[in-house]
């Protein structure tokens, strides 16, 4: 029992709790007040990866980070990780809970479960922040090599055992990170590392990426009306700033703002320069 939360030292972990909304028991984190702010995570990480952008956001807000289904301290029954399953889940743990996000920020995939939330009208938000998003398939070989070897992986039960006792080291975690053009702090890297020694996560993680598909996403950004801001590190080197570009300008409400020397991972590099911009897309919102 002691494993269903973070260890005592995770981020912002006196917030942590588990929610039973069918089909999962998700581990929340909810803090401030105010406006509600819901923030969805990329594939592989897990609310921690806010920890950073959050005392700039819980002083006037009430702000949601959860672990996706599969990730972190998040139990899921296996084969519910399709993208529209995981925004109807998502959007039943905010009905159940009383929550009503008036704006929603995703990072990397929690990008593409943001759009998809207000693609099908199951949340309603005023604005949409969308960082490093993934909306396409990564760069090079990995764009097919890696689904391809998802989709093999997520088949054999055992393979998350395999790949989480040989990913234990914090190299490792910082050669991934680095090839996406992130560098974090050592402590950074740890709780990446820690992430990768649990096989609920790793297999979590498999079991998105093997039954991820943005074709219908993508054909339908025109019709998304919410007022959306992108922001991309221009350093990215998972998903191209020039995906981000094509989104921004599908949309009919959209903006983009590029950040110099920034990689994958905008909330943990440079959180006070992300706070900056959502900031003032929100005080323009309530301004007009």
């Amino acid at each position: 029992m002691t494993d269903l939360l973070p260890p005592a030292d995770w981020p912002y972990r006196g917030a942590s709790r588990i929610v039973a909304a069918r089909p999962h028991r998700w581990h929340v984190q909810v803090t401030g007040e105010g406006p509600d702010i819901l923030l969805l995570h990329g594939a592989g990480a897990s609310a921690h990866s806010w920890a950073a952008l959050v005392p700039h956001l819980a002083d006037r807000h009430r702000v949601i980070a959860l672990d996706l289904p599969g990730h972190g301290w998040t139990r899921s029954p296996r084969g519910r990780a399709r993208l529209g399953d995981v925004a109807a889940d998502i959007a039943s743990l905010c009905a159940q809970e009383g929550w009503s996000p008036r704006l929603v920020i995703g990072h990397s995939a929690g990008g593409a479960v943001s759009l998809e939330l207000a693609r099908q009208g199951l949340l309603r938000p005023d604005r949409l922040v969308i960082l490093n998003g993934a909306l396409e398939n990564f760069r090079g070989a990995a764009g097919w090599l890696f689904p391809m070897m998802a989709k093999m992986l997520a088949l054999n039960p055992f393979t998350g055992l395999l790949i989480s006792q040989g990913g234990r080291s914090v190299e490792q975690v910082r050669r991934v990170l680095s090839s996406a053009g992130t560098e974090l702090s050592e402590e950074g890297l740890a709780r990446y590392a820690h992430l990768i020694q649990r096989r609920a996560h790793v297999d979590g993680t498999l079991a998105m990426m093997a039954q991820w598909s943005l074709d219908e996403l993508n054909r339908a950004l025109p019709g998304i009306a919410t007022p959306t801001l992108f922001i991309h590190g221009e350093r990215d080197g998972a998903v191209a700033l020039r995906v981000a570009e094509r989104a921004a300008q599908a949309m009919p409400d959209a903006r983009l703002i590029a950040l110099p020397g920034v990689g994958h991972i905008a909330q943990e590099e440079a959180p006070e320069r992300v706070a900056d911009e959502i900031l003032r897309f929100t005080a323009r919102a309530t301004a007009e």
